[in-house]
């Protein structure tokens, strides 16, 4: 099967079967590694760097010193000796190369989940858009094959990127945080001009997507960006439905992995309570509203 996808390659760090939550049915996640955003409360910060990277799980450690009497460089090369060496698990390797035949006939695998549930493949991330030619031609692939697919994008990429991505796909699950741009770009690294811009540009050719907002206490619950973020989506065609997605800290003990600090410690998800005020307030401009991004 996998000789009809080309012969392609993407960097991707984890495939995630049977998922609820990246689109209708069961579903196969794929995550690629790379991303332009730098979001404070990234729950896959192992996906953002655009290259295989090691990860440690300290609890696993029994300190053997089998890692180190097998590394062939003092500065780490992520070459994946050390997680051959490593007796426990505790070393890990984010992101392999895979060629777009070798992940075609590894998803296939999952069809009949597919066709039993009306679900597919979704392609995430990281931002998939980041290795567009490789998601463009493995939706076209999926297409070939009957398989129903999804982009779930932040919008951070150059919109002819997206676009043809898109005319590939099904359905395109699209990032929406903040909508003032000093906001935004405290809290990820990046403006939203072209995150904006290229939302405007696929409501007019995609007559399926749904908005993913990630509802973060203290950075974009506040009433000013809740209705900016309700009247953007309610303008925007082919918009179906808006996903409110309460913070989570999973991401929290990943940052410690990649022996990088997390910012958001102190934080707590919302209520659910006021997650459900906040879908009402999204409901009062006439969107479909879920909470959690199921359906």
């Amino acid at each position: 099967m996998g000789e009809s996808a080309g012969d392609g390659i993407g960097l991707v760090f984890h495939l995630q079967r049977f998922s609820l939550q990246d689109g209708p049915g069961l579903r196969t996640t794929v995550f690629l590694k790379g991303c332009p955003l730098a979001c404070a409360w990234c729950h896959n910060p192992e996906s953002q760097r655009p290259a295989p990277e090691l990860l440690t799980v300290e609890s696993r450690c029994i300190h053997c010193g089998a890692c180190t009497e097998l590394c062939p460089s003092r500065d780490c090369q992520c070459c994946g000796a050390c997680v051959e060496a490593c007796p426990t698990g505790a070393r890990r390797m984010a992101g392999r190369w895979m060629k777009t035949g070798e992940l075609l006939d590894e998803l296939l695998r999952d069809r009949i989940f597919f066709d039993e549930s009306g679900g597919g493949v979704s392609f995430s991330g990281g931002e998939p858009l980041l290795q567009a030619d490789f998601v463009c031609d493995m939706a076209a692939a999926l297409k070939a094959q009957g398989v129903h697919t999804v982009l779930d994008t932040c919008g951070f990429a150059p919109t002819d990127d997206l676009l043809r991505v898109a005319a590939q796909v099904d359905l395109v699950l699209f990032d929406l945080k903040l909508i003032d741009a000093v906001r935004h770009r405290e809290a990820t690294g990046e403006s939203n001009a072209l995150i904006l811009a290229n939302l405007s540009a696929l409501s007019k050719c995609q007559e399926a997507i749904w908005l993913r907002v990630p509802i973060i206490p203290g950075l974009n619950d506040d009433a000013e960006n809740l209705e900016a973020t309700a009247r953007i989506a309610a303008q925007s065609s082919g918009v179906l439905r808006v996903d409110l997605l309460p913070y989570h800290a999973t991401g929290a003990e990943k940052f410690g992995r990649l022996d990088r600090a997390y910012a958001l410690d102190a934080l707590q998800p919302p209520s659910s309570e006021r997650m459900e005020a906040i879908a009402a307030r999204f409901r009062a401009h006439g969107l479909a509203v879920t909470l959690g991004g199921r359906p």
